[in-house]
């Protein structure tokens, strides 16, 4: 036989240039079938600030895992790449390149410093195909489409200038989040919240013309140099006297005034509260409603600016050891008491956030959020899986704020706003005629881009685009719950708006990769895992694995380097399947197999082991494909791995070396094809989550052609099944099982044969298989019968049909026999319990399938039937 497997998987070498030939096979793309039903993913795409991590991994596994099952199942299928330029992240990672030899992005210019991003962008979106191509991810390339390609910023223009002109964009002054190391504006979900340990400063305020002081608490008293006021509320009786009056500011010596305001708490703290509107957002409230001047303190880059006096250009944080310290000398600092608070931090920078006033582009959220909430009522509502997420975005599109477009940034799409020394803008998808204008130096928040990702990559707003046509809406998005808000919700209500649909069909959302203590991982633990030093190690098939089977919709996975060893086991397991059946049939032609399994199906041909086996095959794939429509890939993956090294390699294989060494040569013509048949199988259920291994052995069959990538997804085919077949081989290896159990318990090992007798209404059936119970049980002697005499002394077990007795005088002890039975007999009672309880629940039997209903009522006729026989031995052993 030609291109023999080694006797051990090895990964590194199934793996090389696999994904160079299926491009050059143009596999990934589009079948063009007009007749076939349309499904379509658009990958999330990663951003270009580095390598893949494994939320990632995760992310493009599981869509894989769908696309080539789609794929297999006759869709045509579009999966189309990309990648999200990511303004603050991929800004701050060049600046800090060229800050490595000195370099600011202000020495370079805008148009400078932007070519070294697009080199940033060319460099490492090279890196990351290169990462999906070990990964092993079906796109189709020739699509391939990214955040600041020409057409989608055309959509960007168009969706910001209409929206403008409907009066939902819109320029004002508002207190937002600022990122003082990004210098840029960020919006509420950007913006994490982390609990910190801080202070509460009690510092005390004077009353203008008099010696009376009032005291505050704050945890930035930096702050204090943009206060405009302060309040009490009109019901405290302590501070009704000074309402109308003024508080000197300590140090720069400014007068505000004392208001009453409903915000001022009585029970919270002194009661008393100093309002600084330019950074806080209710002190924006309180002064928007008393028409207060709002000072801002602070610059761009975090210090203070030239309202602070004497503490100009200081670090917020320097400032504030310095005002504390000049507070305390005055003796206006009343006490500092520790206190653990979350403080609001930025999403990209990790820096603290400062809540600033400053004017920005804002998306008017009132009318969007409305549509997007009433769609799902529709028939076009988007399904999360699992359901409960869309509560999550329910709850968020209701609470929603407007939210902030706008960035200080030079990368990314540029606002399409002029302005002239006139003080007149201009709002349009082209510059404006004639000379004067400057367009906005600000780009558009990322995710402004990446909410229109699934229609503007297929050639929106053309809506006669082909690809819009045939595969917009698309069919299935697959992400973390963690970008819900960031992304999903803006993709949901931008097409809802500009479409007049949902984006996608289905939203599959799963968890994160924490590690093996359940910790998030991060570069502050230093517990990440980098996906590509997995892949080296156990193969891209074992990650993939690990990554479908321990997943369940919305729940996290914890990566485990046990779990990688097993999935590389399994693998492995497979790989020696593989060989075992190719070197036994590797001159078996597709005609032979198909004519075995017609003979099989007839029950012409083969044995009760064959139909067994087709059977279960059968019964596998229904429930793999029923999973698998469900996103239960963790549930699909948990039976096909029992198929597999269960039913198929520990009893099928071993099965059929009854035959395989025999002598009978029409006989093993048909187990050879079978052999066949179910590995051709397994590898089609196997190939969306394993592509490498599979089409590796896929392309070695000797009765296949072409890549197992666009080979047929297995399908039940009725006439393989064989209930009888499934039920007797059922029985004859619980029979195996408790033979093998029974020798244990009395160290009784398989090459010493011992008399074996088998009680059973089915002794016929079990009298027909008697060559496989010889071969795997070792009888000394073999008695079949429907009724016989039951030995005195001797190890006994009750399957499924039958009693087994194995006569092992002065092996076994009464007593002790007695009370294994007994501990038998108090299984069975436990899970008689359970069955009566489960069919005593009237909302069960009432609302349960029937089939699943009989199910039950079946396995209580069995334990039954098991809980008397073996009662009644106890009995008689202990009469005896």
């Amino acid at each position: 036989m030609t291109n023999e497997l080694t006797p051990k998987f090895n990964p590194t070498e199934v793996e090389a240039g696999r994904y160079e030939k299926w491009l050059e096979a143009d596999v990934f793309k589009p079948s063009g079938n007009p007749d076939a039903e349309p499904y379509s993913i658009v990958i999330p795409p990663p951003n270009v600030t580095g390598k893949l991590h494994l939320g990632h991994a995760w992310d493009t596994t599981l869509q894989d895992i769908i696309i080539r099952q789609k794929r297999m199942q006759g869709f045509d299928t579009l999966w189309l790449p990309g990648m999200d330029h990511a303004g603050i992240a991929t800004q701050a990672k060049v600046a800090a390149r060229l800050a490595e030899d000195g370099i600011l992005p202000q020495d370079l210019g805008r148009e400078k410093f932007l070519d070294k991003v697009w080199e940033w962008k060319d460099e490492y979106a090279t890196t990351i195909k290169e990462q999906w191509g070990k990964m092993g991810i079906s796109v189709d390339y020739s699509r391939e489409r990214f955040t600041l390609d020409e057409g989608l910023s055309q959509a960007v223009r168009k969706v910001f200038v209409q929206l403008y002109n409907k009066g939902w964009i819109y320029r004002g002054e508002k207190l937002i989040n600022w990122d003082p190391k990004a210098m840029t504006a960020l919006s509420d979900i950007e913006v994490i919240h982390k609990e910190i340990d801080g202070a509460f400063y009690h510092i005390t305020y004077q009353i203008e013309g008099s010696d009376e002081f009032v005291e505050i608490a704050t945890t930035r008293p930096e702050t204090f140099l943009g206060d405009t006021a302060v309040i009490v509320n009109e019901k405290d009786e302590r501070y009704k006297h000074l309402v109308g009056k003024n508080v000197i500011l300590p140090i720069i010596n400014r007068v505000i005034p004392i208001l009453t305001d409903d915000h001022a708490d009585m029970e919270k703290g002194t009661g008393v509260v100093k309002i600084t509107p330019a950074h806080d957002p209710n002190d924006f409230e309180v002064a928007m409603r008393h028409n207060l001047p709002m000072i801002n303190m602070m610059n761009n880059d975090g210090t203070i600016n030239e309202n602070g006096g004497k503490y100009e250009g200081l670090d917020r944080f320097e400032a504030r050891k310095q005002i504390v310290a000049d507070l305390k000398e005055l003796g206006q600092l009343v006490d500092i008491k520790p206190v653990r608070h979350e403080v609001g931090h930025s999403e990209r920078t990790g820096v603290v956030v400062e809540p600033r006033l400053s004017t920005q582009w804002f998306v008017k959220m009132d009318e969007l959020a409305k549509n997007a909430i009433a769609n799902q009522t529709t028939e076009d509502a988007v399904e999360f899986y699992p359901p409960r997420f869309n509560d999550t975005f329910m709850q968020w599109m209701e609470n929603v704020h407007d939210w902030v477009i706008s960035r200080q940034l030079w990368w990314g799409h540029q606002i399409p706003a002029w302005y002239n020394e006139a003080g007149e803008m201009y709002v349009g998808e082209e510059a404006p005629e004639g000379e004067g204008w400057t367009q906005d130096e600000d780009v558009l928040d990322t995710w402004f881009s990446s909410a229109l990702w699934p229609f503007s990559t297929m050639g929106w707003p053309d809506e006669n685009s082909a690809d819009f046509k045939r595969y917009f809406p698309t069919s299935t998005l697959v992400t973390g719950y963690d970008i819900i808000f960031f992304w999903v919700s803006r993709m949901i209500f931008q097409s809802l708006e500009f479409t007049g649909k949902s984006p996608f069909h289905n939203v599959l959302i799963h968890g994160l990769i924490r590690d093996e203590e359940g910790r998030k991982m991060s570069k502050s633990l230093g517990n990440g895992i980098d996906p590509m030093d997995v892949i080296e190690k156990y193969g891209a098939d074992a990650l993939r694995w690990f990554l479908s089977n321990g997943s369940a919709p919305g729940q996290d996975v914890r990566f485990s380097y046990d779990k990688m060893d097993a999935a590389w086991n399994f693998i492995n397991k497979m790989w020696n399947v593989s060989r075992y059946i190719l070197m036994n049939a590797e001159d078996v032609s597709a005609d032979a197999v198909s004519s075995a399994l017609t003979k099989v199906a007839n029950k012409t041909a083969g044995n009760v082991t064959d139909r067994w086996i087709l059977t279960r095959l059968n019964d596998t794939a229904r429930r793999v494909t029923e999973q698998m429509d469900k996103f239960e890939f963790g549930v699909a993956g948990h039976i096909l791995y029992n198929f597999i090294w269960d039913e198929f390699a520990n009893w099928y294989l071993e099965l059929t070396k009854e035959v395989m060494f025999g002598e009978d040569e029409a006989e093993k013509d048909i187990t050879r094809a079978v052999l066949l048949h179910v590995l051709d199988q397994v590898l089609r259920l196997l190939h969306p989550i394993m592509p490498f291994f599979t089409e590796e052995i896929f392309e070695k069959l000797p009765n296949t052609s072409g890549s197992i990538v666009v080979a047929e997804y297995p399908k039940v085919r009725p006439e393989f099944n064989d209930d009888k077949a499934s039920e007797g081989v059922a029985m004859l290896i619980e029979l195996i099982t408790a033979v093998r159990n029974i020798r244990a318990e009395v160290n009784t090992p398989l090459s010493k044969a011992v008399p074996m007798l088998i009680k059973s209404e089915h002794a016929d059936f079990f009298n027909a298989v008697s060559p496989y119970i010889s071969r795997f049980t070792n009888p000394s002697e073999l008695t079949i019968a429907k009724d016989l005499a039951v030995p005195e002394q001797a190890m006994s077990a009750v399957i499924t049909g039958a009693e087994l007795y194995l006569p092992l005088a002065g092996l076994i002890n009464i007593e002790e026999e007695i009370a294994r039975l007994e501990k038998e007999l108090a299984k069975w009672q436990k899970e008689l319990d359970l069955v009566n309880k489960k069919l005593g629940n009237e909302r069960f039997v009432a609302n349960a399938k029937a089939e699943v209903v009989q199910k039950e009522k079946d396995k209580l006729a069995d334990y039954q039937e098991k809980f008397d026989t073996v009662k009644a031995r106890i009995v008689e052993l202990k009469e005896n």
